[in-house]
């Protein structure tokens, strides 16, 4: 690491203001304020504001401070670790030779004004001081990639620093969502994970019924998988793309990705539940996201088992940038007439002419204009 340099960070604002000036019986003051303008609070130290920042020592801070809060720590006897889970307000951090360590956050990284909802995520790279089996986490290396969504308008990052993303959907039991899966494509496209799209319990139905869905992803270069836990169809396939990656294993709830990783490596022994006959909905067996080792080697791969995700809102994503990152219409968009076309009502839309020719699949059409236009946030689509 380079020289740390001194930044001034700012810190959450759950501090009362600046201490009133006047009496609230000061309806004339020379400068003219106004007793409804003063502070109602009152606090003995008098700093207000100024004690929600705070000059560090810092290796870099300047240009994004959401993905790794690097904070040069104050001791320097600390070692390197990946988060393999986080539980409430502890973190489970492996260190290089195999140990793993109960951690907690240092108090720095937790007050500091971010977006995230937990500065800590499952995949991150951290600094850790202590021995043993407990110790705190000194600072989080920036991530490489990581996958969002929005969280009571905090960013929650589901897993960081991954290789790739198995989107795991269900032939039936509960039924395919294809707008999750275009949800969850949108947002691998956007932080460079490559999307691997795997149909599980395809043995409930007819494997032929599945062919249009399947083909309209793989006409555009996506990996798709049909799997079965029960008759092991296409199994070897997905061993083979986990083989040496870091994975993300991501889904609704009651679509076996827990199943689909215990018949990998049976050794995991993953809880599992079966669906609702009632709602088609699953249970939530696994209730955070966890990196687990595939095998004692470790050259095969890791995957983060994630929990079951009801609803899956794009962090931050400008309503304009939704057709690039869909791969079937960014060539049709370039013939649009007007630059800022949103594919619904324009005259000379390219892809629009698309859509009438046959060139592009209509509910992929549908998908995108709905993305942007906001509707479905809350909720998955049909």
């Amino acid at each position: 690491m380079g020289k740390p340099r001194k930044l001034r960070v700012e810190f959450r604002k759950n501090r009362s203001g600046r201490q009133r000036k006047r009496d609230f019986t000061d309806l004339v003051t020379p400068e003219g304020e106004h007793p409804d303008e003063l502070t109602a609070g009152e606090r003995l130290s008098g700093k207000g504001a100024l004690t929600r920042h705070r000059t560090v020592m810092a290796d870099d801070l300047s240009s994004d401070t959401t993905d790794g809060l690097t904070v040069r720590p104050t001791l320097e006897a600390a070692w390197r670790g990946r988060v393999l889970e986080v539980h409430g307000l502890s973190s489970f951090v492996q260190a290089a030779d195999g140990r793993v360590a109960r951690c907690v956050t240092r108090r720095l990284l937790k007050t500091l004004a971010t977006d995230q909802r937990h500065v800590v995520a499952a995949g991150d790279w951290v600094r850790v001081s202590g021995d043993g089996d407990e110790g705190v986490i000194l600072d989080v290396e920036p991530r490489t990639s990581s996958l969002s969504r929005t969280s009571r308008g905090k960013r929650h990052v589901l897993v960081a620093n991954v290789d790739q993303v198995v989107i795991v959907a269900t032939a039936a039991e509960p039924r395919i969502k294809p707008a999750l899966i275009d949800r969850f494509l949108v947002a691998a496209e956007a932080n460079g994970i490559t999307p691997i799209i795997c149909i599980n319990k395809a043995d409930l139905v007819d494997p032929a019924s599945l062919v249009p869905i399947a083909g309209v992803y793989a006409r555009m270069g996506y990996a798709v998988i049909l799997c079965s836990t029960v008759t092991g169809m296409g199994l070897p396939r997905l061993i083979a793309e986990l083989h040496g990656r870091v994975t993300a294993v991501v889904g609704q709830s009651g679509v076996g990705k827990s199943s689909l990783l215990n018949c990998i490596d049976p050794q995991l022994k993953l809880r599992t539940a079966s669906v609702s006959s009632e709602n088609q909905k699953g249970k939530h067996t696994t209730t955070t996201a966890r990196l687990i080792a595939l095998g004692d080697d470790a050259t095969a791969g890791y995957v983060v088992d994630t929990p079951g995700i009801r609803q899956f809102q794009l962090w931050e994503f400008v309503p304009a940038e939704v057709a690039a990152a869909y791969r079937d219409l960014r060539p049709f968009a370039n013939h649009c007439r007007y630059p800022d076309c949103t594919h619904t009502h324009e005259d000379d839309c390219g892809v629009k002419h698309a859509v009438a020719d046959g060139l592009l699949d209509t509910r992929r059409w549908e998908s995108c204009t709905a993305l942007a236009a906001g509707s479905g946030e809350t909720a998955f689509g049909e």
